[in-house]
């Protein structure tokens, strides 16, 4: 039976999943459109788009496939630990589902081999990072992961869809360095008890409380015509709206100093050939908002 995915009337998606048992041994299998599944997770993810959805073309919706022996295996283990953890908190797993933002490569690599310490190392020099862990978004901030992403050889951005057992969650503030729960009594950490945006999954349960569910491909020309590393704005662009140096200058009479210092760290290593240019970009829109990269272009543009 073809697996199932539902939202439910809150907006929690709800784990029904039962997996296609096809002979596709790959690690993904792609989702036709008029597959319901297919809707459900395109409506999800568009719904997260804002404005931008009218502009944005889904390219394909995959789902992991749990034929190989190890992702039967993974599979397994994620149910395990969803039961050890309703017994541990009182009859309540909490699983939610996030988006993961990452390059094509990486979000290949996770999907066939799980999560590493090269996507918890991240966050480390993140000091608006909450805590050092594997950081994902709520499902409906779509919108705020496509942000993130990168874009690949031919313009197409990945976001993975994660199924996460949170357990009891503990606030952690902008900027933590903490590394694990801070008791016993917690299991992940959140930005907000009340209403969470941002989930983050200790390195020490990232491949027991994460499981990679959906890779959505998609387009969104209103995003990356602002600043993308695929494309165009400050990205590859041959005649950037704005330099760099000008850049760098007007965001100091911007920013407040934590934020600028991630920055200026960032292009200093730039400079040095330590990190690409789509890393420098990618930094830069995660720590300044597109909203302010993008009254910068404009007013430097008015004013030449």
């Amino acid at each position: 039976m073809a697996a199932q995915v539902e939202i439910v009337d809150n907006g929690e998606i709800i784990d029904t999943l039962s997996h296609h048992a096809s002979g596709d041994y790959s690690s993904t299998i792609l989702l036709r459109e008029e597959n319901h599944e297919y809707d459900v997770v395109k409506n999800c993810f568009l719904s997260g788009m804002s404005l931008h959805a009218a502009e944005t073309t889904v390219v394909s919706v995959r789902k992991t496939s749990a034929q190989r022996i190890t992702a039967k295996a993974k599979l397994a283990a994620s149910n395990v630990f969803a039961e050890a953890m309703k017994r541990k908190n009182g009859g309540d797993a909490n699983v939610r589902y996030g988006w993961y933002s990452g390059s094509k490569e990486e979000i290949e690599r996770i999907v066939s081999y799980g999560f590493s310490s090269s996507e918890v190392e991240k966050f480390e020099k993140d000091d608006r990072s909450h805590g050092v862990g594997v950081h994902f978004l709520h499902h409906t901030c779509s919108k705020a992961a496509a942000v993130l992403g990168e874009a690949d050889e031919e313009g197409i951005e990945h976001l993975l869809l994660c199924r996460l057992i949170l357990g009891k969650p503990e606030r952690i503030i902008a900027g933590s360095k903490q590394t694990y729960p801070s008791s016993s009594e917690y299991d992940c950490g959140v930005d907000d008890l009340e209403n969470p945006r941002k989930y983050v999954i200790w390195s020490c349960n990232m491949n027991s409380y994460i499981l990679p569910s959906h890779v959505v491909s998609f387009k969104s020309p209103t995003l990356r015509g602002l600043i993308r590393g695929g494309g165009g704005g400050l990205g590859r662009a041959r005649s950037p709206c704005v330099s760099f140096p000008i850049l760098m200058s007007i965001l100091s009479k911007s920013l407040d100093r934590p934020r600028m210092n991630v920055i200026l760290t960032t292009y200093v290593d730039f400079r040095k050939g330590k990190v690409r240019r789509e890393q420098l970009i990618r930094k830069m829109r995660e720590v300044v908002g597109d909203e302010l990269l993008l009254d910068i272009i404009k007013n430097h543009r008015n004013s030449d």
